[in-house]
């Protein structure tokens, strides 16, 4: 078999030669429909090898402590792929001989067989033998039109085609499987990166995903044809949204007696009046901007140390806008008062239009309502926020968006 595989290696070698510029459209193709043939073959054979290791005892015979943990020390794979190979490598060995056959021609793929394999072991606890086979075949057919998800989807309904009779009642059993699965592996977890930012993980059971995404949904289109935010960057800031909306309703139960809050504490120079670096109680670090961004919100508390890291002031409630004031914003912007956003109050935040750390007050002459998005967008892109003469705030954009920058006004809300 080495000598085999030698000659195959250097038939490879050979095509390696050959610039794929040099081939025609149709000729590309097909050499692509053949290096992938070539690539499923090869990985039936490494998955029939992996199967002996495992089956012959060699990795414990090298004192490894497992086939995975051989694998991965002597192809130098992550653990996770190690495991896979070996699952792989039992699903082929204890499956049925048409799906092993399809593998080893090429005409299924790995990420298929795995998926027919243990749709066709569940058909088989479920049914039996027979109906098993049938969804063998059903399930080979199909590989020729679908992708792994595909399949997998299909899968879940094989018995109404190969045991109808057996169907329903084994669709709730898998449902109270999925369920008691979902229930016991749900978690969260949040980790710092090391630079500052937080690493977002866990899995979620199917009612916290559908009211995850029924929150988050509606914050995450784009906002305008110039919003060039990614999906994934867009969930981010719908995430914080809904955050900031949580702990603006003060309804969360008290952290050690308080409310909870955001507490960041920054250095003050008086004379150039400009705020410094910001270290947010969780110990993290943020920049100047980040710091007048967090300050403008009520659910932050700005701790100003002096040059000798005396408390020089911490925010109060006379630099938040509360109450009336905050009701008085509402009535006059009616929601994020950005061009063009349709916001509604409860989603925004209360900006400074003077930065309170440059002398501004909070006050209805110098707020102006704003969602998350655009509060980012006045802080870092280069907006400038005025009231105009009748007391409505008025935008105006960055010259790299209007040259003669123009002001601009929101005409989607109502207002009173």
């Amino acid at each position: 078999m080495r000598g085999t595989l030698a000659r195959a290696g250097e038939a490879i070698d050979d095509c390696l030669e050959v610039p794929p510029w040099s081939l025609a459209g149709p000729e590309l193709a097909a050499a692509l429909d053949a290096a992938v043939l070539v690539q499923r073959k090869a990985a039936a054979l490494v998955l029939g090898l992996v199967g002996e290791v495992d089956r012959s005892g060699l990795a414990r015979e090298q004192g490894a402590t497992s086939t995975a943990a051989w694998l991965r020390h002597r192809l130098r794979m992550p653990p996770g792929a190690a495991r896979a190979m070996v699952a792989d490598a039992e699903t082929l060995d204890r499956g049925p001989a048409l799906l092993r056959d399809a593998v080893t021609s090429g005409a299924v793929g790995a990420e298929q067989a795995r998926v027919i394999g243990r749709t066709v072991a569940t058909v088989h606890d479920e049914a039996g033998a027979v109906a098993a086979d049938k969804a063998t075949g059903m399930l080979l057919d199909w590989a020729g039109q679908f992708d792994p998800e595909g399949l997998r989807r299909l899968g879940d309904r094989i018995l109404e085609h190969v045991a109808p009779e057996m169907a329903e009642q084994a669709a709730k059993r898998a449902l109270d499987r999925a369920d008691q699965r979902a229930q016991r592996d749900r978690h969260l977890t949040l980790s710092a990166a090391g630079d500052g930012r937080v690493r977002l993980s866990g899995l979620l059971d199917p009612e916290t995903g559908a009211v995850l995404r029924a929150a988050l949904d509606p914050l995450t289109k784009p906002a305008g044809q110039a919003d060039e935010r990614t999906p994934g960057q867009r969930r981010h800031d719908a995430l914080a949204e809904v955050c900031r909306l949580t702990l603006r309703l003060g309804e969360l139960p008290d952290n050690g007696g308080e409310a909870p809050q955001i507490v960041v504490t920054t250095a003050f120079d008086a004379a150039a009046r400009q705020l410094g670096v910001g270290t947010l109680d969780t110990g993290d670090r943020l920049g100047p901007e980040a710091v007048r961004r967090l300050a403008c919100d009520a659910g932050v508390l700005p701790a100003v140390l002096g040059g000798r890291g005396e408390v020089l002031d911490l925010g109060r409630l006379r630099r938040l806008f509360t109450g009336a004031t905050r009701r008085a914003l509402v009535i006059r912007d009616a929601g994020c008062a950005f061009p063009g956003c349709d916001r509604p109050p409860r989603w925004t935040q209360a900006h400074h239009i003077v930065h309170w750390s440059a002398g501004g007050v909070s006050s209805l002459d110098n707020g102006v309502l704003l969602c998350g998005h655009h509060h980012r967008a006045v802080h870092h892109d280069g907006w400038a926020v005025r009231l105009a003469a009748d007391g409505l705030p008025e935008f105006i954009p960055p010259p790299w968006i209007d040259p003669q920058r123009r002001p601009r006004r929101n005409v989607y809300h109502r207002r009173c």
